[in-house]
């Protein structure tokens, strides 16, 4: 799970409080605060990769929002409590058995036993492979292990094997009958509350594919799927990238509004700033950068419309989302408004989870937008562009500190003839081959990019060149060990890497031409090495 068991039980303990809450003190704005709770922690589970519990906590959900649908009184009917009390308890008694299962501390983990970096490394993932096939799996497994992912291979009976719960279990339905696939994915997603379950070798049919993903797989592919690409669905789930909170910013002249507004986010985990004067948006947009602007329709001098339009005159702000709050239910109005900027109009008094959902929804896409802008779009690194900007930061940030800071340029060996051997698409594979590798196996606070064709940037903070090297090295022979499929053969490939450490009067641009000299160096001797300047 990429949460500690602390961060859980902290947020399980606030989400069981606020149904008991609920329950003291029925009535609507009681509920909807509840409401709003059970969204914010279902949203929680998923992106913390909880895939048992996030399934719970949404059917929990589902309930609530139908009974706000069909809310008539002051409190909620006793068979709709009794009905949901029962759904929360059985939340409640499986959120507890996980808990108690993976509350104590993990041992510490090296990546290689001679390795002096424990504290900043990616730690080992566990897998399951549940099948009757495994010789079929042999390849996956050895790939997987160069990702610094463990796989357990499970035959058919796997029942005694202990309880600690892997970040995925794969269930390979070859060889077995439909009922019997379907009864193990029930039993595996009833023992195990995070783990992510793919179902394998499924057939491609519409109704399959449904009940499969119905009793509870998380995922599927159909028969015929090339193992590389479910090797890149199990490299992305087993990731520790965590993303940072959404942020909004409030314009609302009325401080009652915005503290209720703020209120609302913050239950779903979103941070805020709000603003009263409208002049101040520019500013707040450069300091907060946030991730979309709530906008108060009438103020003061200013209408929500007239400032949306001030900040769509700058560039940097074209994309970002505005959503407007106005007690005005005029369809002119709004249609006026999302014509000048706007890309969202809600009523006041808004209902705090729709609000919730549309903020989150509307960051999302604009998240992903900024993503495709910032990132390469084969590899999902750093672009050329972006990691020039990180290493302009991380040099300024070494020198304010007056820390260690390497660079060290990759590039794979003999690749064009990786490309007319076998073809481009396999050749892509290669380099998303290294690019999981560096993303799984750096510390967390490098950084990594695709700088053109097969050439990556790393940036390494606190770090030495033997410390870069160490670092490097260790992923250069593993990749030289690992085996690209490619129809009934398989081959391999190595690289070549140059490091150079930031001294006293050498510019970032400076430090990439050292690197690559190194680079060059290290592919005259011979390539598949590495080479310090």
């Amino acid at each position: 799970m990429s949460c500690s068991p602390a961060e859980l039980k902290r947020k399980s303990d606030e989400f069981f409080g606020k149904w008991h809450a609920c329950e003291a003190h029925p009535g609507i704005d009681g509920f909807v605060e509840f409401a709003v709770a059970v969204s914010s922690f279902t949203e929680f589970l998923e992106a913390k990769g909880l895939a048992g519990l996030h399934q719970l906590a949404r059917a929990v959900e589902q309930q609530v929002l139908s009974q706000l649908d069909n809310w008539s009184s002051d409190a909620i009917p006793a068979d709709a409590q009794i009905e949901l009390d029962v759904k929360i308890s059985e939340f409640d008694q499986r959120m507890v058995v996980f808990l108690d299962g993976n509350l104590e501390a993990g041992p510490e983990r090296r990546l290689h036993e001679d390795s002096e970096v424990i504290s900043d490394l990616v730690p080992a993932r566990r897998i399951w492979l549940v099948t009757s096939t495994p010789e079929a799996w042999n390849e996956v497994v050895t790939q997987a292990g160069y990702f610094n992912i463990q796989v357990e291979v499970c035959g058919p009976h796997y029942d005694g094997k202990a309880a600690l719960e892997p970040t995925v279990v794969l269930v390979d339905s070859n060889g077995l009958e439909s009922t019997a696939f379907i009864v193990r994915v029930q039993a595996l997603r009833g023992r195990f509350s995070s783990s992510n379950i793919i179902g394998l070798h499924l057939p491609s049919e519409f109704d399959a594919l449904k009940l499969a993903l119905r009793v509870g797989c998380d995922f599927c592919f159909p028969a015929g799927t090339a193992q590389s690409v479910i090797m890149a669905r199990i490299v992305k789930l087993c990731g520790s990238e965590e993303e940072e909170p959404y942020r909004v910013l409030v314009v609302e002249d009325s401080k009652t509004a915005s503290t209720l507004i703020q209120r609302t986010l913050k239950e779903s985990g979103v941070d805020s700033l709000a603003i009263a004067r409208p002049q101040d948006v520019l500013t707040a947009l450069v300091k907060f950068k946030p991730d979309l602007v709530l906008m108060d329709m009438y103020m003061p001098g200013c209408t929500g419309v007239e400032v949306t339009r001030v900040i769509r005159q700058h560039e940097e702000f074209l994309s970002t989302p505005v959503v407007y709050l106005s007690a005005d239910t005029s369809i002119a109005l709004q249609v006026e408004a999302l014509r000048l900027g706007g890309d969202h109009f809600l009523t006041k008094p808004f209902n705090p989870v729709i609000l919730n959902a549309v903020v989150k929804s509307k960051i999302e896409r604009y998240r992903v937008l900024r993503r495709s802008m910032f990132l390469d779009s084969l590899t999902g690194l750093l672009n050329h562009t972006t990691s020039k900007q990180r290493l302009d930061s991380a040099a300024a940030a070494a020198k304010g500190e007056n820390s260690p800071l390497c660079v060290a340029m990759i590039d794979i060996d003999h690749f064009k003839k990786v490309n007319d051997t076998y073809g481009h698409p396999v050749g892509d594979q290669v380099i998303r081959s290294v690019a999981w590798l560096l993303k799984q196996r750096l510390r967390k606070t490098d950084a990594v990019g695709r700088y053109g064709g097969e050439e990556f940037l790393v940036i390494l903070p606190q770090a030495n060149a033997d410390r870069a090297r160490q670092l490097l090295d260790r992923i250069r022979m593993d990749f030289s060990h690992f085996r690209h499929p490619v129809r009934n053969t398989a081959f391999a490939c190595t690289f070549s890497c140059g490091i150079a450490q930031l001294r006293d009067g050498v510019t970032p641009q400076s430090l990439i031409k050292q690197a690559d000299a190194a680079l060059y160096d290290a592919k005259h001797q011979g390539r598949n090495q590495i080479v310090i300047r």
